[in-house]
């Protein structure tokens, strides 16, 4: 995600400067073939394509943000339930003979945000869950179509031997169970987002409309801005082609992109917060990059 105030200019400009250089050569062609050849271009219908498009695009902006705003929120509340978890574990096992399941269901949580991270954006999470989980364990979970379901599965099997161990009662396990619940909810809203796109219709056709919109645009305006039609029809065009964009950039917050939620700068404030919560040694936030992006 891009947390910088102000827009770089350098990152626009490689982010637009190839469809500009088109449509700008485009409207310099139909204007050298407005005065070579002259003809009567009726402004009105490009005039009422244009509004309707504008509307069309304004809800799939609409759609798009409501997605990468969705997706935000379903973070923080895991953001929350981790803590939650790790409170809850920490407070109700007793030490010293509690500390081993302490530290293990922590660790596992650790584990378990990291690999949904992973699957998020189609990575492989066999890393993260190695780093965090003994051998076994790892394996059990990897094993796992669904790896950071597998690794959740496991914690409350964690929860269950500390009571059977006598180190929780079951009102202890039942308030730490609800906190695996409304990780697992936020889990399946997160994984309903990414294997549900946007209606094919709302990513085909804006597409295709703009880029007709934009062909169209100097034809409209070459009979009144003339030699300026390049310069106008371009400025116009450029709008409607950033509307277009910002609806793709947004549409899947975890495509692990400059415009996507910072998943990992997530999981490491996790990692922090409940490592310090067991009184272990954690690492460093993630910082932004050269170029301003978190991730």
């Amino acid at each position: 995600m891009i947390v910088t105030p102000a827009p770089r200019p350098a990152r626009i400009v490689r982010e637009i400067w190839k469809p500009l250089a088109l449509l700008f050569v485009w409207d310099v062609i139909v204007t050298v073939i407005y005065y070579v050849l002259p003809f009567d271009a009726p402004e009105l219908p490009v005039t009422l394509f244009g509004s309707a498009l504008a509307l069309f695009l304004g809800f799939r902006s609409n759609s798009a943000y409501n997605r990468w705003w969705e997706g935000r929120q379903l973070w923080g509340l895991m953001i929350n339930a981790s803590r939650n978890i790790a409170r809850s574990a920490r407070n109700f096992l007793p030490d010293p003979e509690g500390a081993d399941y302490k530290r293990r269901i922590t660790l596992r949580q650790i584990a378990y945000v990291n690999a949904l991270r992973c699957q998020l954006r189609r990575q492989s999470p066999d890393e993260e869950v190695i780093r965090l989980l003994p051998r076994h364990e790892a394996d059990l979970a990897l094993q796992r179509v669904n790896v950071a379901n597998g690794i959740l599965d496991g914690t409350g099997r964690r929860i269950d031997e500390a009571r059977r161990a006598g180190l929780i009662d079951t009102i202890q396990q039942a308030q730490m169970e609800a906190v695996l619940v409304d990780i697992a909810n936020a889990q399946g809203g997160m994984e309903r987002l990414k294997n549900t796109p946007l209606p094919h219709q709302y990513r085909w056709l804006p597409t295709v409309f703009t880029h007709l919109f934009c062909v169209l645009l100097p034809i409209g305006l070459v009979e009144t801005l003339q030699f300026a039609t390049p310069l106008g029809s371009t400025i116009a065009g450029m709008m409607f082609l950033a509307v277009l964009t910002i609806g793709d950039d947004l549409v899947d917050p975890f495509a692990n992109t400059v415009h996507d939620l910072p998943l990992n700068a997530m999981c490491r404030t996790i990692e922090i917060d409940l490592l310090q919560c067991i009184g272990e040694e954690a690492p460093a936030a993630l910082k932004p990059d050269a170029d301003g992006v978190l991730w």
